[in-house]
């Protein structure tokens, strides 16, 4: 059954009551990069633009503290979180274990839609165009876990997006980090066109082992 929307806020009505949506809401603008790592985040200017009350703000506020996306500071306000290295291993951790797994034995993973992504990434490499790539390896990673079929695992990955989102900020003046990997995502594809699943898997928890190192050894780099 839909409800009825408001005039004042007539696509989040709905959700009016829901900490859970903001929180769902803040993750997707972390994860597609228009909040980033640092920002502070204005109770007032986010709870007028969710239409949400500033106590139902503080609901999805405590959630997505409990997910290290965001960072509580005494006396200063609410922040964006910046990733450090046992974030990283955390969240490949995570990834080794999901992603391999969906590319293994996911009920219906989307060819056709994983090549539009890659079509987009390709786009964005020929391009110079950072954002564009790191976009579409978003769009690529969380388009495998989608393939399982399974709400639970994709609500974890959009988690896990979100804390990658904050990770390649990080990276940012690391431009050939993600051209690296806009070609080993064809690879992934050109492997479960010929029904090679199992290799496909395998081959991804290379990748992703390559990609942990690498962030780990640029964050080990970065000044204090």
């Amino acid at each position: 059954m839909k409800a009825t929307s408001s005039t004042s806020h007539p696509a989040k009505a709905p959700h009016a009551h829901s900490g859970l949506w903001a929180a769902n809401e803040l993750r997707r603008r972390i994860a597609e990069g228009e909040l980033l790592p640092g920002d502070k985040l204005s109770e007032q200017t986010l709870a007028e633009s969710l239409g949400l009350s500033r106590n139902t703000l503080r609901e999805s506020f405590t959630l997505l503290n409990s997910e290290l996306i965001i960072t509580r500071i005494p006396n200063r306000g609410v922040f964006v979180a910046s990733p450090d290295a046992d974030d990283v291993r955390e969240i490949y951790a995570v990834r080794r274990t999901v992603e391999p797994a969906c590319l293994a034995w996911g009920q219906d993973i989307d060819l056709d839609r994983l090549g539009k992504i890659i079509e987009e990434a390709r786009t964005g490499l020929a391009a110079g165009d950072v954002p564009r790539m790191a976009n579409a390896n978003q769009a690529f990673h969380k388009q495998l876990v989608a393939s399982s079929d399974s709400e639970l695992l994709q609500e974890l990955m959009s988690r896990v997006l979100a804390r990658m989102r904050l990770v390649f900020h990080a990276m940012s003046d690391a431009p050939d980090f993600h051209s690296h990997y806009v070609e080993r995502n064809a690879n992934l594809l050109a492997m479960l066109r010929a029904g090679e699943r199992l290799e496909a898997a395998q081959t991804l928890r290379g990748y992703l082992d390559t990609a942990e190192a690498e962030l780990l050894s640029h964050i080990a780099q970065r000044p204090e």
